[in-house]
């Protein structure tokens, strides 16, 4: 799934993805993606948008403290929830956002995520949302070597 997240981010509108989902599917097999994955990735994309609605107003980070529930922290590690922590104090993330990251994050298949899987899952998430970021941090979370990202 990763590889065809990664892969949609550097080859695809967003808009494409949102709206035209078939012609998204042929173009990733035509690049030679399994079906399987496909699927996955898509139906993990989904979940982005159709999950941005049911987020209310949160507190603001600097009025308030997010506990983890025992299964978010089985799934994210200390490094996991410190980056998120970072992004959110920094900015880049807003309550609402961290919330979608981490419910995408639940969503995302195996155990438990690497830093490497939560920066791309941070990143689809803003990208799908069209939230600007800098360069520089949109950089950062795709620094992530291709030979590193699980499939």
């Amino acid at each position: 799934m990763y590889d065809v997240l990664v892969y949609l981010f550097e080859n695809c509108q967003q808009a494409d993805v949102a709206y035209d989902r078939e012609r998204v599917a042929k173009k990733l097999s035509a690049a030679g993606f399994e079906d399987s994955d496909i699927s996955e990735a898509l139906h993990w994309l989904a979940g982005v948008r159709s999950s941005q609605g049911e987020l209310s107003l949160l507190p603001d980070a600097k009025t308030s403290f997010r506990a983890f529930a025992p299964r978010e922290l089985a799934k994210l590690d200390a490094a996991c929830r410190g980056f998120l922590y970072t992004l959110e104090h920094s900015g880049i993330l807003s309550p609402q956002n961290r919330e979608l990251v981490i419910e995408r994050s639940l969503a995302a298949s195996g155990d438990a995520l690497s830093l490497d899987q939560l920066k791309l899952i941070v990143l689809m998430v803003l990208w799908n949302q069209q939230t600007p970021t800098s360069q520089l941090v949109a950089e950062d979370l795709f620094s992530a070597p291709q030979g590193r990202l699980p499939s």
